[in-house]
């Protein structure tokens, strides 16, 4: 992988708070979130739940009656709201007394090196998980002998690191200012790839606009960062996968020259 490399030095740029859109809910979730809505109220229009869908009403009508073919007990009609019938709910996931541990394993680890929302979306996760669990499972998820120190990024990375992860799930283009190890800055446009945790640090993969290939930058170092109102595209030979395939070719390149 390329590393970032010289740029412009004394680059300013704008810290403005970012303006990013979210992806749009697949169906199955949105059928999911659709049953549990109606669950929780006693009438729910279709104006109601398309607010909280962020969908149109006509994406309401058509999923309910999806759900209703499907043997889902759903009561009512457009025009008026929907309840559920009594006694209906969804099958509760269970999970073995080892699942549960590697879940708790898994949270512990992830929560101090995540960014604050992730963390925050993870510790409400195992919450909920541990709440339906039957006692003897979930005393031995609790009571799993491994602890993670609170030991990870400072907030400024964590802050950066949430922006980053936002923009690359929105695929929006991203203007950086970036401090390299011989404490050379540039100013680069990027399309965020995806982020990457190597134990001491975050880095960012991401296609380089500026120098047009890919580069590799640690979120540490980047000393501020504006999320542009731009989106790109997937083009070949600039996504992730194309920089995994590249750092294979390279690897195999370097293995089959030692073995030479």
């Amino acid at each position: 992988m390329h590393r970032a490399g010289d740029g412009l030095r004394g680059a300013s740029i704008d810290r403005r708070r970012p303006r990013l859109n979210r992806p749009p809910m697949r169906r199955a979730e949105r059928l999911f979130q659709i049953v549990q809505l109606i669950r929780g109220r006693r009438l729910s229009t279709a104006s109601f739940l398309a607010g909280r869908l962020e969908v149109s009403e006509r994406t309401v009508y058509r999923d309910v009656a999806e759900l209703m073919a499907q043997g889902v007990p759903i009561e009512g009609e457009a025009g008026v709201g929907y309840r559920m019938q009594s006694g209906f709910d969804l099958p509760p996931l269970m999970f073995t007394k080892h699942e549960a541990q590697a879940l708790v394993a898994s949270v512990r680890l992830a929560q101090p090196r995540l960014d604050v929302a992730l963390a925050a979306h993870a510790e409400g996760a195992m919450s909920k998980i541990l709440a339906v669990l039957p006692g003897a499972e979930r005393a031995a998820a609790e009571s799993l002998a491994i602890y993670a120190p609170p030991v990870g990024p400072d907030d400024a990375t964590r802050r950066r690191l949430e922006t980053l992860r936002i923009a690359a799930e929105g695929r929006h283009l991203v203007r950086i200012a970036y401090v390299d190890l011989k404490e050379r800055r540039s100013e680069r446009v990027i399309r965020p790839l995806g982020c990457f945790y190597w134990s001491a640090v975050w880095t960012l993969a991401a296609w380089c606009e500026t120098r047009d290939g890919f580069r590799n930058f640690r979120v540490d170092r980047i000393d501020g960062l504006d999320v542009l109102d731009e989106r790109f595209r997937d083009e070949a030979g600039k996504t992730l996968a194309d920089l995994f395939r590249l750092v294979e070719n390279e690897r195999s390149e370097r293995d089959t020259s030692t073995d030479a």
